[in-house]
């Protein structure tokens, strides 16, 4: 099978006293650029773990990138069509 498109996606973390941010980006083949972003606390009793607060930030921020992805794919079935699609949520 040939792969005939790819996507990379890029994700950048921050972590400043118990927060952990997710910074994240994907430039599509059209041209188009999304940013997302996702967050995590740690609470203050919880030892320091910086992969666990990096991968919750970062799923979050993956879960914004693909509500964005869906929005615009229904967006552009819609443009298409000229009739209203409805998105899948999960």
């Amino acid at each position: 099978m040939a792969t005939l498109v790819g996507w990379h996606v890029e994700m950048e973390f921050s972590e400043e006293g118990h927060r952990t941010s997710a910074a994240a980006l994907v430039r599509l083949p059209d041209g188009t650029e999304m940013k997302a972003r996702g967050y995590a606390m740690r609470h203050p009793s919880d030892p320091e773990q910086l992969r666990v607060g990096e991968e919750i930030a970062g799923a979050r921020a993956l879960m914004d990138l693909s509500s964005q992805l869906l929005s615009k794919a229904h967006t552009e079935i819609d443009e298409a069509t000229g009739r209203h699609s409805y998105p899948l949520t999960h």
